[in-house]
């Protein structure tokens, strides 16, 4: 009798166990880099981290495209043309906040130091635009890898067979930089990550058809040095050459709309990026 209750007691055990259990192992945690860095607008430390974008209003040169997707519907980003024809380009991917001022400037700064370079910031939040972290945190979750996998293809489409193409983007668009130098195959000639989630398949890294630089914040707490050893790590086992540089800084130093911003840091980073991107691209001067 005692072997029953016994018995019993341990299968009632074991089925409260897998009753509690159910939720998570239904719920996966999510294995894609740019979908695990849009988990952190979940997390309440990094929201705070990021300070409401000081107001800004961009009048330089360029204008809005649109070119189509694979998923019918359109997408849009910001050009700034080349004086001269060329088929290289900077395809810029906007921090957490979209596709605001600061990245146009930010675009046109690259347009007018890279000559003879198409510059392209995409829209991966279609429109839309934050002003507030919370609004920002919102919109980051709210991308589907489809959807942003749709603009950027759209986008390699929209620039043609011929084209050379280098990567830039910062935080959000840090991850997706690599993402997109990834889906570009051939075209991919340059890629710059700045404090952005790193792919995590080293299967998928050996299909880089580039370098990659790597910015990072040494105090970042999010896009941790643990995270930039182990992407080191991922890139060998790849057989990818990988140059890092760290700053004793938080995340977000170089983003001129953050009133925390280290503008040593971010001018040495950028002359770091430029002569980068100018031997990518096969620039002269």
């Amino acid at each position: 009798m005692k072997k029953l209750l016994t018995l019993w007691a341990v299968l009632l055990a074991t089925v409260s166990l897998a009753t509690a259990q159910s939720p998570a192992s239904c719920c996966a945690k999510p294995e894609k880099a740019t979908e695990v860095f849009a988990m952190l607008g979940a997390n309440e430390e990094f929201v705070r981290g990021h300070e409401d974008p000081m107001p800004y209003q961009y009048e330089g040169p360029g204008e809005m495209i649109e070119f189509s997707t694979a998923d019918g519907k359109p997408a849009r980003g910001f050009e700034i043309k080349s004086n001269v024809r060329s088929d290289k380009y900077v395809f810029v991917i906007h921090e957490w906040w979209g596709l605001n001022d600061y990245i146009k400037k930010e675009s046109f700064r690259y347009a007018n130091e890279l000559k003879g370079v198409n510059v392209i910031a995409l829209d991966l939040y279609d429109g839309q635009v934050a002003t507030t972290a919370e609004e920002a945190a919102r919109l980051m979750q709210g991308v589907t890898t489809e959807r942003a996998e749709a603009i950027i293809k759209g986008a390699l489409l929209h620039v043609g067979n011929n084209a050379q193409i280098a990567t830039l983007g910062w935080c959000f668009g840090g991850s997706w930089s690599l993402q997109t130098a990834l889906l570009a195959g051939p075209k991919a000639v340059g890629c710059i990550m700045y404090y952005g989630m790193p792919e995590k398949d080293p299967a998928r890294l050996k299909t880089l058809n580039t370098d990659v630089l790597g910015i990072f914040a040494q105090q970042d707490r999010s896009i941790t040095p643990a995270v930039v050893a182990q992407f080191t790590k991922d890139m060998a086992a790849a057989k990818k050459k990988l140059t890092v540089k760290f700053y004793d800084a938080d995340h977000a130093f170089a983003n001129p709309s953050n009133p925390r911003y280290n503008r040593q840091f971010a001018e040495d980073a950028h002359a770091l990026s430029l002569a980068y991107l100018r031997k990518a691209l096969k620039l002269k001067g």
